[in-house]
């Protein structure tokens, strides 16, 4: 219930960052759009340490700008960075896997190599810039907002339609599993044994999904008697302004420079 009730608070804290005066949160939708997707393809050809270092020193830097607390970025890029890409780069740091000079002897026969570590960390450090760049534009961009901004940029209107779906039926989700655990608590007394809440939870997910198909043909209905036709509409109209075009001139620039130093300069 606690984990329920983080998320949905996590994810509420996250649409009020949105809304922050901050450098990000003034740009153009469009123009953030294009630059992260730049930064993302810069991150993508690094090919070395230190670059992809500056390059999530550059995101770092936009996270100040945006007024963005660093604790709260930091656990949203780092909690499931170690989980995914620290699994698996954790066997490229041996010796069988890697080959190459060995920094510590291992009693099984095996040892942890330099290039194994570096291979590692590389990854690592790819993965966390990377979504590092991708939680700065979900953070600073209202959710309609930044599927608008994918439908002017000519993204398949079915993909938009399936992010901005996915997006509500996890909200609705946890709030109706939130509802689901607060109403059982209310109703239990003493203690009740292992499995019986094995048996409670069991019934409580085919009665979550029973519940969300319902719930789906609803809001669906809802949406269609209310103009729904597949777009995401906001109030206000984008308007490129003197920063915007600045904030995607150089961040474009910079990206480019990033993809031409790595194969020209490190790749002669």
């Amino acid at each position: 219930m606690a984990n329920v009730t983080g998320a949905l608070e996590a994810t509420v804290f996250a649409e009020d960052l949105a809304r922050l005066p901050g450098l990000l949160q003034r740009l153009d939708p469009r123009a953030k759009v294009v630059s992260f997707l730049a930064y993302l393809l810069a991150v993508s050809f690094a090919r070395h340490l230190t670059v992809l270092l500056g390059l999530y020193a550059i995101a770092m830097v936009f996270a100040y700008l945006g007024r963005i607390p660093l604790v709260f970025f930091l656990k949203r890029v780092w909690l499931f960075v170690p989980i995914f890409a620290g699994v698996i780069a954790a066997p490229a740091i041996f010796s069988f896997v890697t080959p190459g000079r060995a920094v510590l002897d291992l009693p099984v026969g095996a040892s942890v190599t330099e290039q194994g570590l570096r291979t590692a960390a590389f990854l690592v450090l790819r993965v966390a810039t990377s979504v590092s760049f991708g939680v700065l534009l979900i953070l600073s961009t209202r959710w309609p907002a930044l599927l608008k901004a994918l439908r002017v940029l000519k993204v398949p209107q079915v993909f938009v339609l399936i992010l901005g779906m996915t997006h509500r039926y996890i909200f609705l989700l946890l709030h109706t599993a939130n509802n689901m655990f607060i109403a059982r608590q209310s109703r239990t007394v003493g203690r009740i044994q292992a499995r019986e809440n094995r048996r409670w939870i069991a019934g409580a997910m085919g009665t979550l999904v029973g519940r969300s198909y319902q719930l789906s043909n609803e809001v669906y209905l809802a949406m269609i008697s209310r103009g729904f036709r597949g777009e995401a509409m906001v109030i206000d109209d984008f308007r490129m302004k003197v920063i915007d075009w600045v904030w995607t001139s150089i961040s474009v620039g910079l990206a480019l420079a990033v993809i031409l130093a790595e194969q020209s300069i490190f790749h002669p």
